[in-house]
């Protein structure tokens, strides 16, 4: 028999009189979304931006605001033109970097037919045809160069048919000035075509303005570089991961220091999100998931010395710190989200260990909702591994009572599962609507050591469905759970694991949900744009019958090999722009249940990639995950 820890702790502890009110989907979608743009020069303001649905409009509208570094002023601003340093300018104030896209290569009909003015023709030679939620028409992003006092832009990467920044998520964080401002460092993958989609060899390159010649400054690195920073004292800082076409790699702080690459999280057992520099240029400050959550760490810079570094983790508890916006005196400005609260902008005094926090977006909304009671717990897997499973209780939690319970399965699926606040996948919600939620830190996930991190490549159906199976088995023997209510939920490889489960699972669900799930590996392998992914989570192409890692995959852990098994009512959610993961492997899933006679609904949102970003699709997605569990598990 498997045992059982509990370790006893909550988000919140409900009152004696609780709220009666809790989390609706309305409200969830009339919280303030914040985002830190950045503090003044002298450490004293913050400036944020609030960004708000607005249903009638189908859209989010922004509004920018002042605050005192001690929360305690604000006030709303009508921009923040000139009140945040801008890093793109160089240092003496001549120049000014920028980005947009530059038609480059010949793709459209009309750029072979110019005649033909009305034909929405693509023509391609080679894979990246398309990527996430948008195809290749020919332009790439370039980085340019604009001289402020006469207004001419050079671009960097005249006629070069590569990105910088990368799609589809980079932004202004690809590029850099060096600390002299005679030159620009920028990340770019330089391949074309096929060759692009196979690889993650993405390299820094700078770009010099005297003799405007580029230069590779990390070819030896055949994975990704990315984030480049410089410190204080000007050397040159970046992420790495070592493995080509792994994109999950463990990613490591890399600083160049007197012409030798020094890797000063190389013997820390993590990966790292984010990083800043101190003011000092002694140290790195910088984000990573450990236990199911996300913390601040330190490393310090040895330069001359002849001390290793040494990770320390800075701060502690059920929160995530998302983001590092910056540093006021000791104090540094971070982002912070839980369970029960969006995100909120927070001082941590590195002396004091305290913590303030600065915005307050959404306390009045909060003020009267109920929270959500979470527990931590940790429980023993099938082959002897401590795993850690987040289990989330309904407000006003009644021990005497029994609930529908829900599993839920983390996409990625590499991704961390930690105090995050979505606002689809919100857990506070699930659990206002009156359902447990269990949520497993099962094998693949960051924040558990490197090996329990890269555990799931080539194994997506193997120990991973044991680690699901175990954390829903140990909580269907808490007397408040009702084990005739039984859900699973999940998107992305959540959504594969839901379609896997679906399989597997001996009775034990009597209901189903996957959004952008992966149900047919080979048509998957056929059919997503990032092929260096499946080759390295799948073991390469279904066809290569000499590889065996491959084969294994497509044989034992595609879904659609259970799928005569299936006997459980199923809701399939799929955005039409998901190139990643593509509509066809839902319509696969909704057919195969609708044939063989399974209740079944198939959700179609047209304009969605792989996320749900508009606010009125949204609503209705919310609307359609619930009424779909009142009817298969509520009722019941």
């Amino acid at each position: 028999m498997k045992k059982l820890l509990i370790l006893t702790l909550s988000i919140a502890s409900l009152s004696a009189n609780a709220q009666n009110k809790v989390m609706t989907k309305e409200l969830l979608w009339e919280l303030g979304r914040v985002n830190p743009v950045g503090l003044s020069a002298d450490g004293k303001f913050l400036y944020y931006a609030v960004g708000t649905p607005n249903m009638a409009e189908n859209k989010i509208n922004s509004k920018f605001y002042q605050v005192t570094i001690d929360g305690k002023k604000g006030k709303e601003l009508e921009s923040l033109e000139g009140l945040v340093i801008d890093k793109n300018v160089s240092a003496d104030g001549k120049f000014k970097l920028s980005d947009e896209a530059v038609k480059i290569n010949k793709v459209l009909g009309k750029d072979y037919y110019p005649e033909m003015t009305e034909s929405n023709v693509y023509i391609n030679d080679g894979l990246d045809y398309r990527h996430w939620d948008t195809y290749n028409d020919g332009t790439f992003n370039h980085v340019f160069i604009t001289n402020l006092e006469n207004n001419q832009k050079v671009d960097i990467l005249e006629g070069e048919a590569f990105n910088s920044p990368q799609k589809p998520f980079g932004g202004d964080q690809d590029y850099v000035w060096s600390p002299d401002g005679k030159s620009v460092i920028y990340v770019s993958k330089k391949l074309e075509g096929t060759a692009y989609a196979l690889s993650t060899n993405a390299d820094l390159y700078e770009y010099n303005l005297e003799t405007k010649q580029t230069t590779n400054l990390t070819p030896d690195n055949k994975g990704y570089d990315t984030h480049p920073q410089f410190s204080p004292n000007g050397e040159l800082s970046w992420l790495q991961m070592k493995s080509d076409g792994y994109e999950a790699d463990k990613n490591d702080i890399i600083v160049r220091y007197m012409g030798a690459d020094m890797n000063l999280t190389a013997n820390w057992d993590g990966t790292v999100d984010s990083f800043v520099w101190s003011a000092n240029g002694e140290e790195i400050y910088f984000t990573a998931a450990v236990d199911g959550t996300i913390q601040l760490f330190e490393v310090n810079f040895p330069g001359r010395k002849r001390i290793a570094p040494t990770v320390k983790q800075i701060t502690n508890g059920n929160f995530d710190v998302t983001s590092i916006v910056g540093f006021s005196g000791d104090k540094v400005i971070v982002t912070r989200t839980d369970f029960n609260t969006a995100t909120e902008v927070y001082s941590y005094d590195l002396k004091s260990k305290k913590w303030n926090q600065i915005t307050h977006v959404n306390d009045a909304a909060y003020k009267d909702i109920a929270k959500v009671k979470v527990e931590k717990r940790y429980v023993t897997t099938t082959d002897g591994k401590k795993m850690l499973v987040w289990v989330a209780l309904p407000p006003n939690f009644d021990q005497n009572k029994k609930y529908p319970t829900l599993l839920y399965c983390q996409g990625g699926p590499q991704s961390a599962l930690t105090q995050f606040y979505s606002f689809r996948w919100n857990i506070q919600l699930m659990a206002s609507e009156g359902y447990i939620v269990v949520m497993p830190n099962r094998r693949g996930m960051p924040g558990h050591g490197v090996e329990w991190n890269e555990a799931i490549s080539k194994d997506w159906g193997g120990q991973v469905m044991q680690d699901y199976l175990t954390a829903i088995d140990e909580l269907a023997k808490e007397p408040y759970v009702d084990n005739d209510k039984l859900g699973a939920i999940g998107a992305s490889y959540g959504g594969y694991s839901v379609y896997y489960l679906a399989g597997i699972h001996d009775n034990r669900f009597k209901s189903f949900i996957s959004h952008c799930g992966v149900f047919n590996l080979e048509s998957m392998y056929g059919t997503t744009e990032e092929m260096f992914f499946t080759n390295w989570d799948s073991g390469g192409a279904y066809w290569d019958k000499n590889n065996e890692a491959a084969q294994k995959t497509y044989r034992d852990f595609n879904p659609k090999n259970n799928v005569d098994k299936w006997n459980t009512p199923i809701l399939v959610f799929h955005g039409g722009n998901d190139f990643r993961v593509p509509i066809g492997q839902g319509q696969e899933a909704f057919q195969a249940a609708q044939l063989q006679g399974i209740k079944s609904r198939f959700v179609y949102l047209p304009e969605e990639n792989h996320w749900v970003l508009k606010p009125q699709n949204a609503q209705i997605w919310q609307g359609e995950f619930f009424r779909w569990l009142d009817e298969t598990l509520k009722q019941k």
